[in-house]
C-alpha cells in the first residue's frame, strides 16, 4: 500500500456474504462518483485462509488506492478527505464506516480483536445485558470531543427461520414432530439415499427439493406433510413458520464474552480521551456482578510503553554520566556536561506546549534521542576549555571567552544538522505522522533552547566550579561529597514521605495495632450481648413398660425449664454496661497512643534540631582544624594547637554518629506506632508543640480513664442487680403423651391406640440461697469499692494536671528567656570569637572555650524546649485532645 492508501471497514448486519457484496460494490460506486481523488478501490470479502487472520466472513475490506495529492480538488488533508467520504457513505448506504491506514487497522485487530485506535470490551455472561451495557458505553462515547467513527460490534442480527410447532393440531391429525423435523430436513438440507459409483470412486447420493422450491419462506410454508391416511397438509397449519434474528456472532477471549465498542481519536490524545470515558463510566455505568469493562487499543499499548520508559529513561540517563565520566575521568565536568539534559527538556516541553501535542510515547522516545544528542554541545566547550587550560596560562574567563569563540560553529553545526534532519518529520501529514511530529518536535526544541541556554550557562558553571576548585585544594573531594549528600538527601525525600502531627495522629488511629485489638474486643462485648438470653436446654423423655397395670404402655414427655424473664434483663443490661466500657477502654488507648505519637513527633524534631547544631558546631571546628593544620605546617604554631582542634572536632564528630542512631531508633518507633507501610518523617516548622486548649482543671472530667471508672460504678450497679434477680424462681413447662391398656376408671376398656394428654407448669423456687446472698453482698461491696476508686482517680488526675501545668508554666518562662536574649548572645559569641580568632585577637584555647560554651548555651535551650513539649503532651494527655 502506498501511504495515501485507505481501508474502509464495513460491517454487514444480515451476516450474509452476498449482502455484504452488494453492499461493498454500492459503496466503492459512490466513492468513484462523489471523489475525483480516487484512483481505483480494490475490495477484499471474508476471511484469509490464515488462522491468524482475525477478519470475520461477513466483513468487507475496500482499499481506496487516490492520486497524487496535488490533484485532489474535494479535500487538502487525509483526514477531512476522510470525514467527507465518512459523511457521503452513510448518507447513501447506511453502512458503518471506518476510515483507517490499512496496515494500522490490520495491526489494531490481530493485537486488540477490533480495528479501532480504542477499544472498549465489556465481559460478562449474558448477551443481551451485553449489549444494553455496550449501548450505553457507545452513548457515552459519542458524548466525547474527538472520538470518531464510533463502532459497536453487533451480536444480534443474523436472520433465522424459526418453526413453531402447534403441538395440539400436529396430534389431531396423528402426527410426530420427529418425523415433520425430517422431512424438513431432507426438503431443505438433503439426505443420503443411496451411492452413486464411478469405477473405484464413489459418491453419496442426496435427495433435496429443487432449488427453486427453496428460495424463500412461502417455500418452507409450504412445504406439504404426509398424513397417515394418505392425505397431504401444508406445514404452516401444522406450525408458525417466521423469520427472527438470532446472535449474529459471540465474541470470546480468555474463555469469556465479551462485545467491543472502539472508536478512532482525531485531535486529542488517546490518555485524556480515556481517562474522561473511564470517569463517565464510573459515574453513570453500575456493572452487575461478573460484568466489568477493560480498554486497550492504543491506550493498552501506551500504558505498556509507559512502564517501559520508565525503566529505559533512567538507565540512558545512567548510561550517559557514565560514558561522560569515561570520556574526562572527572564527575565534576560530567555533571557539568549534564546540566545540558534538563535544559534541553526545558525545549522540549515547551515545543510539545507550542503545537499543542500532548505527551505520547513517541514524544518519550524523543527526550531519550534529545538527552544524548545535548551533551554533544557540552562535551565539544568543555573539551575545548580544558584543552586551552592545559596549553596556556590564561585566566579562566579568557580560556570561556576564547573557547566558546572557537566552538561556536561546531555547537551551531551540532545542534542545526539535528534539528534540520528532523524537520521534515515535524512538518509531516502523512502516514505515521502522529507518531513521527511528537518525536521530531522535542528533538528540535530541546536543541534549539539546550543550545542558547548551553553557550551562556555551561561557561558561567565552569568558571565558578573552576574557581571553588582552587580555593579548596586541600579538600579536592569536598565538591563530590556535597553532590553525593545533595543525592542522598534527594533519594531519601524521593523514597519517604513527610508528615505534620495532625496526619501521623489519624493514620495511627486507623492503623494502630493496639487501637485495632480494643476495637475487636469491643466488638467482641458488644457481640456478647445477643447472648444474654440463654435458654436451656428442652428435655425429651420416652417410657416403655409396665407404667399404669401389668399391660405394657408407653409414655412420652417434653418440657422446657426457663429462667424468669428479670434475669434475662439484667444480664442483657450487664453485658451492656461491659460493652460501653470496652468502647472506653478504646479511647483509652488512643490516648495512650497519642501521647506516644507526640512524643516520639516532637522527640525527632528535637533531635534534627539538635543534629543542626552540631553541625554548625562541626563546620565551626572544621575550619579552626583547617587554619591550625595551616599554621602548624607554616611553623606558626605547635602541635598542642592542632591536637586540640582534632580532638574536639572528633568529640563533634562522635556526639552525631550518636545521635544518628538515636534518630533512627525514633523513627523505627514512630513507624511502629503508624503502622504504615511506607516510612513516614516528622515534619514540623514549630520547634515547641503548640498548645491549643485552655489552662482549665475542668477539661480533665472527659478523661477516657475517669470515664472507665465512672462506668465501672454502672457495671457493679449492673451486676448487683442480676445477682439480685436470681433470688427470682425458675419457670417450668412439660407435656405428656401417654396409653393405658386396660380398663379405665369409667369402665371402658382400652388399647394401645387410645392415647391419654396431661400438661405440667412448675417454679423452681431457691430455698438454699446463701451462695446468693454471699454473691449479692460482694457484688455490694465491689459498687463501694468502685465509688471510692472513682473519687480517687479524680483526684489523682487533678493532681497530675496541676503537676503538668507547674511544669508547663516553667519551661515554658525558661524557654522564653532563650529566646529573647540567651539564644541571640551565644550565636554573637560564636561568631565574634572566630572572627578574633583569625584576626589574633584571641588564641585557640579561648576560641576552643567560647565555640563551647556557645554550643552549650543553645543545646541547654533546645533541652527546655524537649521538656516543655514533653509537659505539653502530658497535658495534651489529661485532658483526653483527641
Amino acid at each position: 500500500m502506498e501511504e495515501g492508501d485507505f481501508a474502509v471497514e464495513t460491517r454487514i448486519l444480515t451476516g450474509s456474504l452476498q449482502t455484504s457484496i452488494e453492499y461493498t460494490q454500492k459503496a466503492a460506486g459512490i466513492l468513484k462518483k462523489r471523489f475525483p481523488e480516487v484512483e481505483k478501490v480494490v475490495t477484499k470479502t471474508g476471511s484469509g485462509e490464515v488462522p491468524t487472520d482475525p477478519m470475520p466472513m461477513e466483513a468487507s475490506d475496500m482499499m481506496v488506492i487516490l492520486k497524487d495529492k496535488s490533484e485532489w480538488t474535494s479535500a487538502e488533508t487525509f483526514d477531512e478527505l476522510a470525514e467527507k467520504m465518512t459523511v457521503a457513505l452513510r448518507r447513501n448506504s447506511g453502512l458503518s464506516i471506518g476510515f483507517q491506514y490499512p496496515v494500522q487497522m490490520r495491526f489494531n485487530e490481530l493485537m486488540t480483536g477490533a480495528r479501532q485506535d480504542v477499544v472498549c470490551k465489556i465481559f460478562g455472561e449474558n448477551l443481551d445485558t451485553l449489549a444494553y451495557y455496550a449501548e450505553k458505553v457507545d452513548k457515552l462515547a459519542k458524548s466525547i470531543e474527538g472520538a470518531q467513527n464510533i463502532y459497536l460490534e453487533p451480536i444480534t442480527g443474523m436472520p433465522q427461520i424459526v418453526i413453531e410447532y402447534n403441538r395440539p393440531i400436529i396430534a389431531q391429525y396423528n402426527l410426530n414432530i420427529s418425523d415433520i423435523n425430517r422431512i424438513v430436513n431432507v426438503a431443505f438440507a438433503g439426505q443420503s439415499t443411496g451411492l452413486v459409483f464411478e469405477d473405484e470412486k464413489r459418491f453419496e447420493l442426496v435427495v433435496r427439493l429443487d432449488e427453486k422450491g427453496r428460495k424463500s419462506i412461502e417455500d418452507v410454508q409450504n412445504l406439504l406433510i404426509p398424513l397417515p391416511n394418505g392425505g397431504q397438509i401444508p406445514l404452516y397449519q401444522l406450525a408458525n413458520v417466521e423469520v427472527k434474528n438470532g446472535p449474529n456472532q459471540i465474541q470470546r477471549e480468555d474463555a469469556k464474552r465479551r462485545i467491543v465498542v472502539g472508536f478512532n481519536i482525531h485531535g486529542r490524545d488517546v490518555q485524556t480521551i480515556v481517562e474522561e470515558l473511564q470517569k463517565k463510566v464510573e459515574k453513570e455505568i453500575k456493572f452487575s456482578a461478573g460484568y466489568y469493562i477493560t480498554y486497550g487499543g492504543a491506550f493498552e499499548n501506551l500504558e505498556q510503553a509507559k512502564k517501559r520508559l520508565m525503566i529505559a529513561v533512567p538507565v540512558s540517563l545512567l548510561l550517559i554520566f557514565i560514558l561522560l565520566f569515561f570520556a574526562f575521568n572527572s564527575v565534576k565536568h560530567g555533571l557539568l556536561i549534564y546540566t545540558a539534559i534538563p535544559l534541553s527538556a526545558i525545549g522540549g516541553i515547551f515545543f510539545l506546549a507550542l503545537r499543542d501535542m500532548p505527551f505520547s510515547i513517541s514524544a518519550g522516545v524523543g527526550f531519550i534521542a534529545l538527552f544524548g544528542v545535548a551533551v554533544l554541545n557540552g562535551i565539544v566547550l568543555i573539551a575545548e576549555f580544558n584543552r586551552q587550560k592545559l596549553n596556556h596560562a590564561y585566566s579562566l574567563a579568557r580560556i570561556v571567552i576564547s573557547g566558546s569563540t572557537l566552538r561556536l560553529r561546531p555547537v551551531m553545526m551540532t545542534a542545526f544538522v539535528a534539528s534540520l534532519g528532523f524537520l521534515p518529520m515535524a512538518l509531516s501529514n502523512g502516514a505515521g505522522a502522529e507518531v513521527q511530529r511528537p518525536l521530531a518536535t522535542v528533538v528540535i526544541g530541546g536543541l534549539m533552547v539546550a543550545t542558547l541556554l548551553t553557550l551562556y550557562i555551561l561557561p558561567i558553571l565552569y568558571i565558578i566550579f573552576e574557581t571553588s576548585s582552587k580555593k579548596s585544594k586541600n579538600m579536592p573531594s569536598t565538591k563530590l561529597k556535597m553532590m553525593i549528600l545533595f543525592l542522598a538527601i534527594g533519594y531519601q525525600n524521593f523514597a519517604q514521605n513527610s508528615i505534620n502531627i495532625d496526619k501521623a495522629l489519624e493514620l495511627a488511629k486507623v492503623n494502630n495495632l493496639q487501637i485495632t485489638n480494643e476495637k475487636l474486643k469491643s466488638d467482641y462485648s458488644k457481640a456478647l450481648i445477643k447472648s444474654s438470653v440463654d435458654i436451656p436446654k428442652t428435655s425429651v423423655v420416652g417410657e416403655f413398660g409396665q407404667i399404669n397395670s401389668a399391660y405394657t404402655d408407653t409414655r412420652f414427655s417434653i418440657g422446657q425449664s426457663i429462667a424468669f424473664p428479670t434475669i434475662y434483663s439484667k444480664q442483657k443490661q450487664l453485658y451492656y454496661e461491659e460493652w460501653k466500657s470496652s468502647m472506653i477502654q478504646v479511647s483509652m488507648v488512643e490516648n495512650e497512643i497519642n501521647k506516644l505519637v507526640y512524643d516520639c513527633f516532637y522527640h525527632y524534631v528535637y533531635l534534627k534540631e539538635k543534629e543542626n547544631l552540631l553541625q554548625r558546631a562541626d563546620s565551626m571546628y572544621e575550619n579552626f582544624l583547617n587554619k591550625s593544620v595551616l599554621r602548624f605546617q607554616k611553623g606558626e604554631s605547635n602541635l598542642l594547637e592542632k591536637a586540640t582542634a582534632e580532638n574536639q572536632r572528633a568529640s563533634i564528630q562522635i556526639q552525631m554518629i550518636e545521635l544518628k542512631q538515636e534518630k533512627e531508633i525514633t523513627l523505627i518507633r514512630f513507624q511502629y506506632l503508624l503502622n504504615a507501610p511506607i516510612q513516614y518523617i516528622p515534619a514540623s516548622n514549630n520547634l515547641v508543640m503548640p498548645l491549643t486548649l485552655n489552662i482549665d482543671s475542668g477539661q480533665i472530667a472527659n478523661h477516657p480513664k475517669l470515664k472507665n471508672l465512672e462506668q465501672e460504678m454502672a457495671i457493679s450497679k449492673a451486676r448487683t442487680a442480676f445477682e439480685k434477680s436470681k433470688f427470682l424462681p425458675n419457670l417450668n413447662v412439660s407435656y405428656s403423651n401417654m396409653s393405658m391398656i386396660g380398663t379405665g376408671s369409667d369402665n371402658v376398656l382400652y388399647n394401645a391406640r387410645t392415647r391419654f394428654q396431661s400438661g405440667q407448669i412448675g417454679l423452681e423456687i431457691p430455698l438454699m440461697y446463701q451462695h446468693n446472698q454471699a454473691r449479692l453482698k460482694s457484688s455490694k461491696i465491689a459498687e463501694t469499692i468502685a465509688k471510692n476508686e472513682y473519687q480517687f482517680g479524680k483526684l489523682n488526675l487533678e493532681i497530675e494536671y496541676k503537676k503538668a501545668i507547674d511544669q508547663y508554666k516553667k519551661k515554658l518562662e525558661i524557654v522564653q528567656y532563650y529566646e529573647k536574649t540567651v539564644n541571640k548572645n551565644a550565636k554573637t559569641i560564636a561568631e565574634i570569637a572566630q572572627l578574633q580568632f583569625y584576626n589574633g585577637e584571641i588564641n585557640y584555647l579561648d576560641l576552643v572555650t567560647l565555640i563551647n560554651q556557645s554550643t552549650a548555651i543553645q543545646n541547654n535551650y533546645l533541652d527546655a524546649v524537649r521538656d516543655l513539649n514533653q509537659s505539653i503532651s502530658t497535658i495534651y494527655s489529661i485532658t483526653f485532645k483527641p
